[in-house]
């Protein structure tokens, strides 16, 4: 029977356009992958899939040769190792298919190559989620008319946690526009679902009927008992818990919610205990190709007089992760400022969260307004919610269906803002480290504009050393990451260092030289120029790092500030009134935000001063600055950047100055382990209670154009006081003798100084020639006593000569001898013993009563018996041995 023509080509219509239908996609039990094939390389299709281990499932749209293919997922226990099957075949074919070995030649290589050369290109299908181009929900007024209330939100969404209408920070009925702006992501399904967040901190119950769904044991370790799970076991392991609740607490009937409650999150327990620098470093990478994000609510003590960063490895670990983390997208790492503020601490005192691989959160209460606690400084980035002005933060606490209402400071604003990462991060899996960076940047929202702390930088933006660049808003963020254009990659230009007079500091911060920090402050200059930038492929500027070599006998006196070319001033360290160390600041590397995108051409100044005391002095030794950013041309050659072994060392080592060179000498260390305190230990036990405020600059003085020390004018600080890296041909080794002299009164000090420094001197060796000349003509006239005559013995009654070549030396009077010297004129002669002072300038102690002569004994001082002359006057002038170590921690 012969169908009629146009029911045959109905018929074939109809099979296209079944064939164009795309088949139901089952992400939940398969993972997708496209393939693009090239017919004419030798390998079939049907080889190729095979090879793979993948199935076919259609062509992929309308693109000739790109097909959609699928394999079933793997087992959970496969799932963890990280690795993708089908990926990872390939690239076992392309090892065997390019061996250079003898059975490369035969068959079954010659297999591998033709599958090889197949296969053009295969990737994975990952889901994003994209978003409606739709007006964005209704934003409240400052008024808060319009809002909705969380309890008709919770009753919309059909939340049912009994404790979310407390949970002010993300919907705050009292105050509408002070929260995370967090809800209508949610209505949207953006909740963090495939993000995974790391708490390190002390434990995370993972029992919790809030935190049990959404745990993830894979990526959680306790480095402090060496278990597999992070189980709080201590009375006070409830941080991480806590913390974790904000970011991922599911939505249930327990307590309340977390901002990205489909994320997960797992435990690293650190804060319970000693932990060595390798268990730390080893944290912060832990699982880290498949952990986003770092939440690290913890540094050194809050207490104003601490100043400690990272060891060595544990920098290393922080750049590995932002450089390998993520397949390459790099590791998040959140910290919080510090909770110092009461004590004058600041944040560029603490080397994690004065670090560029860091996105440093400062606080703000349900107010908006500033809390006393929250920690102020220049790398600040943002601010977050957290408690204050008589709110607390309301989340998941450790126990059977237990909620906290005590939580905060900015241990609680820094999981707050790793709740918005894990959202946007959600949506866009591809942001590196620092796009999330970036986008604080951008999406930072100005609160409290009348505030004097807030300045202008140059590309246009606000900044306060209070909020950073605004307080972060979890909605713009995520909006703004839809349609982020990812950054380009790193890379940072190495100024030269600059010594001020010479300075030099050593391993053992041994320093010499350098200028004295004056009234008015010792100042220098370094220039970027626009060659340098081509040179080094540099783009956009991002963050600046300043390391100084200062000696002062108290440190919290120290100022230091940076001034670039277009005016914009960061200080870098401000008065701390309870910080007495007398280290000074010996290579400490300070860090600043302020300056993104501004344009680094011109002369970049330093400033450093003090409190001006007559008791307390200090000397700027040298200085240096690193200019970090993006790259030009990312096919050109740039600098990847390489953790030094040693970076405290004036003038620099090669290792500083040349990225290629290595080191064999390892920096000293004073301990090989550490106790790193809970989070809150200085967190006021009023911090939820006391009124924050929005009124007084973070430091007075500091603000553009002002100078920090105020004890004198910026003419006094101009070139009479300041050193450069380009001295003047005139410059000698007192460059500042000619101020000294213009200055009358300090003219006679140095004049009566010397003056009296030369009598005392002549009257000194006066006295000595006349004490020499009484002791030289105590013995009878005529007792000649022959030099052979005279045997020195020891303890062990051993002969000895040092002694004899020693007693002409300098000699202390109140040292008690341990040795005899012996004049015997003959064999037979009765025994004299000379005094201690033979041969010693004091005629008092001429006669020769006292029977024995001091020197220095060769028992060794290990040898000597406790308590023993000797050996208490050995150890004066030694103190206790101790020098501050850099290492104190919080």
């Amino acid at each position: 029977m012969r169908l009629p023509l146009t029911l045959v080509i109905a018929l074939f219509c109809y099979e296209s356009v079944l064939a164009l239908k795309p088949a139901k996609r089952h992400y939940s039990t398969h993972d997708y992958y496209v393939l693009e094939h090239d017919p004419h390389a030798g390998a079939s299709l049907d080889e190729c899939t095979g090879a793979l281990g993948v199935e076919i499932v259609e062509q992929a749209g309308e693109l000739r040769n790109h097909w959609l293919v699928r394999a079933a997922k793997p087992s959970s226990e496969l799932n963890k190792r990280g690795a993708d099957r089908v990926l990872q075949a390939l690239e076992d074919l392309r090892a065997r298919a390019t061996s250079g070995s003898f059975w490369s030649r035969f068959e079954h290589a010659h297999h591998p190559r033709r599958i090889v050369s197949s296969v053009k290109h295969l990737s994975r299908q990952d889901l994003r989620q994209r978003v409606k181009r739709a007006p964005p929900p209704i934003r409240p007024g400052d008024d808060g008319d319009g809002a909705e209330t969380s309890q008709a939100f919770a009753a919309r969404m059909g939340f049912e946690d009994p404790e979310f209408g407390k949970q002010w920070h993300l919907i705050n009925d009292e105050s509408p526009h002070h929260m995370m702006n967090v809800t209508g992501l949610w209505e949207m399904g953006i909740t963090g679902r495939g993000v995974i967040t790391a708490l390190v901190d002390d434990g995370l119950d993972y029992n919790s009927d809030d935190l049990a769904a959404n745990f993830y044991a894979y990526g959680s370790y306790d480095f402090n008992d060496h278990v597999d799970l992070p189980t709080p076991t201590l009375f006070d392991d409830h941080h991480g818990t806590r913390c974790a609740g904000q970011i991922a607490a599911v939505k249930n009937d327990v307590c309340g919610v977390g901002i990205a409650y489909d994320s997960q999150v797992a435990g690293v327990r650190i804060l319970s205990g000693p932990i060595s620098d390798i268990d730390e470093a080893a944290s912060l990478n832990y699982d880290y190709q498949n952990t986003s994000i770092y939440s690290c609510s913890w540094g050194p003590p809050d207490d104003g007089r601490s100043m400690e960063g990272p060891g060595y490895l544990i920098k290393k670990a922080m750049v590995n992760g932002v450089q390998n983390g993520r397949d390459g997208k790099g590791s998040v790492f959140v910290f919080a400022s510090g909770n110092g503020g009461r004590s004058g601490d600041q944040c560029n005192f603490d080397g994690y969260t004065n670090s560029i691989f860091s996105v440093t959160v400062a606080a703000v209460d349900y107010k908006g307004l500033h809390p006393d606690y929250s920690e102020a400084c220049a790398a600040n980035m943002i601010v977050a919610y957290s408690s204050g002005s008589g709110n607390h933060i309301t989340t998941t606490d450790v126990g059977k269906d237990k909620c906290a209402h005590s939580h905060g400071g900015t241990s609680a604003a820094a999981p707050n803002a790793a709740g918005v990462f894990a959202l946007a991060l959600g949506v866009r899996p591809d942001l590196s480290w620092r796009d999330i960076q970036h986008l604080c940047v951008q999406t930072g929202q100005q609160i409290n504009p009348d505030d004097p702390d807030w300045e202008q930088t140059a590309a246009g933006r606000p900044f306060s050393y209070k909020y950073g660049y605004g307080v972060l808003n979890g909605y713009e963020f995520v909006q703004a990451a839809q349609d982020w254009q990812p950054v380009k990659s790193q890379t940072y230009i190495n100024l030269p260092t600059v010594q001020i007079a010479n300075g030099t500091m050593d391993l053992f911060q041994s320093a010499s030289g350098g200028e004295p920090i004056v009234p008015g402050g010792v100042s220098s200059a370094l220039t970027v120029t626009q060659e340098m930038l081509q040179e080094n492929n540099f783009e956009k500027l991002e963050h600046i790092t300043v390391t100084v070599w200062i000696t002062h006998t108290r440190r919290g006196d120290v100022q230091v500030e940076l001034v670039s070319p277009n005016g914009i001033k960061s200080v870098l360290a401000a008065r701390r009134p309870s910080d007495n160390a007398n280290t000074g600041l010996p290579g400490w590397t300070f860090m600043t935000v302020k300056h993104w995108d501004e344009n680094p051409v011109g002369d970049w100044s330093i400033r450093v001063s003090d409190e001006g005391k007559e008791y307390d002095s200090g000397t700027f030794l040298g200085w240096t600055m690193t200019l970090w950013g993006s790259v030009i041309d990312e096919n050109g050659e740039f600098k990847v950047y390489d953790v030094p072994l040693i970076d405290t060392i004036l003038p620099p080592t090669p290792e500083d100055g040349d990225d290629s060179a290595t080191s064999t000498i390892a920096p000293p260390s004073g301990t090989t382990s550490k106790i790193i305190p809970k989070p809150t230990e200085h967190l006021p036990p009023d911090h939820g209670d006391a009124e924050g405020e929005a009124h007084s600059p973070a430091f007075p003085g500091g603000q553009q154009g002002t100078p920090v020390d105020d004890a004198a004018s910026p003419a006094e600080t101009s070139s009479a006081n300041s050193a450069t890296a380009t001295p003047t041909a005139d410059e000698g080794w007192f460059s500042d003798l000619s101020n000294l002299v213009s200055n009358q009164m300090w003219f006679f000090v140095a004049i009566g100084a010397v003056v009296l420094f030369g009598l005392g001197a002549g009257l000194f060796f006066w006295r000595r020639s006349v004490r020499r000349r009484e002791n030289y003509t105590s013995l009878p006239a005529g007792d000649d006593v022959a030099m052979s005559s005279i045997r020195v013995t020891g303890r062990r009654g051993m002969p000895r000569t040092k002694e004899l070549y020693d007693a002409f030396g300098e000699l202390s009077d109140d040292e008690d001898a341990d040795e005899e010297t012996e004049l015997r004129p003959g064999a037979r002669s009765p025994r004299v013993e000379f005094h201690s002072g033979f041969l010693d300038d004091n005629p008092s102690t001429a006669g020769l009563t006292t029977p024995r002569y001091k020197d220095e004994p060769d028992t060794p001082q290990h040898e000597r018996e406790p308590g023993s002359p000797a050996s208490a006057a050995s150890g004066s002038g030694s103190g206790d041995g101790s020098w501050e170590h850099a290492s104190e921690t919080r």
